[in-house]
C-alpha cells in the first residue's frame, strides 16, 4: 500500500491519527524522540558556550569550591586535596556534532595520594520546580539518561552520579574512558526513583555530577547503581585520580540529560540552542554587569553628605532568589558616579527588591566623593575592566 504525504509526515513527527480527524503524540523512544519539558533542554548550557567569567581561571582546587569559568558547571570540592587545576573554556571539540567549546580541566598541581575524605567533581545543580516532569516519588517516575563527550588523558573507570538533594537520596553509574587524549561519546542510563518528590520550589534539588577523585570514604562500599539513602562510601566506588599526575587532562562537552532510557542508537540528538537563548536562561543565576551592560542606566539620588546614595536598577532577567552583590575589578576606581572620576563607590548592596516574577533592584552604594550633594536623576557608570557581580547560584 502508498504511503500518502501525510502518512509520511506522520511518521516523521511521531505523530498517529486518531479517530474524527485527530491526533495523538506517542513517545517513540527507539526512533530517538524525547520528552523534553517546555522544548528546553533540561541540562543548561551543556555546550559550554556561556563564560561569563571568563574564560579561563588558574589555581582551582586546594579547598575552593564555587563557579570558575563555565556558566552553570560549579567545580566541587571536598576534603584536603592539594590537587590543583586550570578550569578553562577550551576550542578543542569532538569533530562534526557542532560544538565549538568544551570545559577543560589540566592538572596544575598533583596529589596522587588523596585523603580519604577528599572529593573533586564536576556538577550541575537544578531548581526542584524545574523537575516535576520527572515525576519523581511517584509510580509514575521517569528514568533518565545521560549523555555526553569526554576526553582525558587519563583512562579506566568514572563515575558520574545523581544527588537528590531533597531526599538525602543517589544513584551512581560507571563509564569508561577507553583511549587516552580521544573525544569518546558516553551514553549512561538511571533507573526510576519512586521514593522522595522535588520539592516544587526555587532551592537545590538534584545534582547531575562528574566524580574525579575521590577518596577511600567515597570507595569503600559498593557502587550505588539503585536509588538508595544517601551513603557516601557508596558513590565513587572505582573512580580513577584525575589529580594523580600534572600531565593529566580532562574535557567534557555536549552534555544532555534525557527523560527516559536510550541507547547510543535511539538517543535524541543534542538540543543546540542560539547563544542568546544559552545566556538569557544561564543570566537567572548569575550576571557580570560591566561597562558594556549599562549598568547604570537608571535614576538614583544622593544622601547623607553626598557619601550614600541610591540606584534603580532593572536586571536583563528576573533572578532565582536574591542576588548577592560584590564589585571587582582591577584598580579601586570600580564606579564612577555622574562621570566623575573622583567619585568612586566603594561598596554596594541590595537595599529593596521585587524578584519573582519581577526584576527590578535598588542598591545603597557608599562613595569616596564629597563634590556629589544631593542629586536626582543620577547614573553609575562601570569602568573599563570592572564589573558588578551579581550571584543567585545553587
Amino acid at each position: 500500500m502508498a504511503l500518502s504525504k501525510i502518512d509520511v509526515a506522520n511518521m516523521l513527527t511521531g505523530v498517529t491519527p486518531v479517530a474524527n480527524g485527530g491526533t495523538a503524540a506517542t513517545t517513540l523512544a527507539g526512533a530517538g524522540l524525547a520528552k523534553r519539558p517546555n522544548a528546553k533542554p533540561l541540562i543548561f548550557n551543556g555546550d559550554m558556550q556561556v563564560a561569563q567569567r571568563g574564560t579561563s581561571s588558574t589555581g582551582v582546587g586546594n579547598g575552593d569550591s564555587g563557579y570558575p569559568t563555565i556558566d552553570r558547571w560549579r567545580f566541587d570540592e571536598g576534603g584536603d586535596t592539594s590537587a590543583e587545576f586550570t578550569m578553562t573554556q577550551a576550542t578543542d571539540v569532538p569533530t562534526g556534532y557542532g560544538f565549538t567549546k568544551s570545559l577543560k580541566l589540566d592538572c596544575t598541581t598533583a596529589d596522587a595520594s588523596p585523603g580519604a575524605s577528599d572529593i573533586v567533581r564536576i556538577e550541575q545543580r537544578f531548581e526542584g520546580q524545574d523537575l516535576q516532569g520527572l515525576k519523581k516519588g511517584t509510580s509514575n517516575a521517569e528514568k533518565l539518561t545521560l549523555s555526553f563527550w569526554v576526553k582525558s588523558t587519563k583512562t579506566g573507570t568514572f563515575i558520574a552520579e545523581l544527588i537528590d538533594s531533597d531526599n538525602s537520596r543517589h544513584v551512581s553509574t560507571a563509564y569508561t574512558v577507553s583511549s587516552s587524549d580521544t573525544w569518546e561519546n558516553k551514553v549512561v542510563n538511571f533507573p526510576a526513583d519512586t521514593t522522595g518528590a522535588f520539592d516544587n520550589d526555587n532551592a537545590e534539588s538534584l545534582r547531575v555530577i562528574f566524580n574525579l577523585i575521590a577518596g577511600s570514604n567515597y570507595t569503600d562500599g559498593t557502587l550505588a547503581t539503585s536509588w538508595a539513602a544517601y551513603n557516601d562510601g557508596n558513590e565513587a566506588v572505582g573512580q580513577v585520580n584525575i589529580g594523580d599526575n600534572t600531565s593529566n587532562n580532562w574535557l567534557i562537552t555536549g552534555v544532555q540529560l534525557e527523560v527516559g532510557e536510550f541507547t547510543s542508537s535511539t538517543l535524541p540528538p543534542f538540543q543546540h540552542e542560539s547563544f542568546g537563548d544559552n545566556l538569557q536562561r544561564c543570566l537567572r543565576y548569575y550576571y557580570r554587569a560591566t561597562g558594556r551592560c549599562g549598568f547604570g542606566a537608571g535614576t538614583g539620588f544622593v544622601q547623607d553628605s553626598a557619601v550614600k546614595g541610591y540606584i534603580y536598577h532593572t536586571m536583563p532577567v528576573p533572578p532565582r532568589t536574591e542576588m548577592s552583590f560584590s564589585l571587582s575589578g582591577t584598580s579601586s576606581a570600580i564606579i564612577t558616579i555622574d562621570g566623575n572620576a573622583s567619585d568612586q563607590v566603594q561598596s554596594i548592596a541590595e537595599s529593596h527588591s521585587d524578584v519573582l516574577p519581577f526584576k527590578d533592584y535598588e542598591f545603597n552604594f557608599v562613595t569616596n566623593g564629597s563634590s556629589i550633594t544631593d542629586k536626582c536623576g543620577m547614573g553609575i557608570r562601570i569602568n573599563s575592566s570592572n564589573y558588578i557581580e551579581c550571584n543567585a547560584e545553587l
